[in-house]
């Protein structure tokens, strides 16, 4: 069974080669769960078939220009990773760079909680 270490490092290796579908598939327990600081339909998540629906939301109202993963930065059993991103949000065409920090929460070698922390505009 993979420690919280491992699990950041096999999340780390999966997001910079692109891989967030099987990231989810192979490191998420069934029952996790997804925290949003924005507000909206995916501000929670709960269970894995909610995560995808959220990350097929993300590909759909965004393009990617460039994203950037360091970490994991372990504790017990979580871990943290910094995301840097450069993207435009398709609704109004706004490109935007930010910074966000997830925080995972690792359980019998799976990840049951996310939680991610951001800035948000002024």
């Amino acid at each position: 069974m993979m420690d919280a270490f491992k699990v950041g490092q096999n999340l780390v290796e999966y997001c910079k080669a692109g891989k967030e579908h099987e990231c989810l598939e192979k490191l998420y327990a069934d029952h996790a769960t997804s925290f949003e600081p924005m507000a909206g339909p995916n501000q929670v998540c709960e269970g894995i078939s909610a995560i995808k629906e959220k990350h097929e939301w993300w590909k759909e109202n965004t393009t990617v220009h460039a994203v950037s993963v360091t970490g994991p930065f372990p504790f017990k059993n979580r871990f943290s990773v910094i995301f840097d991103m450069d993207v435009t949000m398709k609704h109004d065409q706004k490109r935007v760079q930010m910074q966000e920090v997830g925080l995972y929460t690792v359980e019998n070698g799976k990840i049951v909680k996310e939680e991610f922390m951001y800035q948000s505009e002024k």
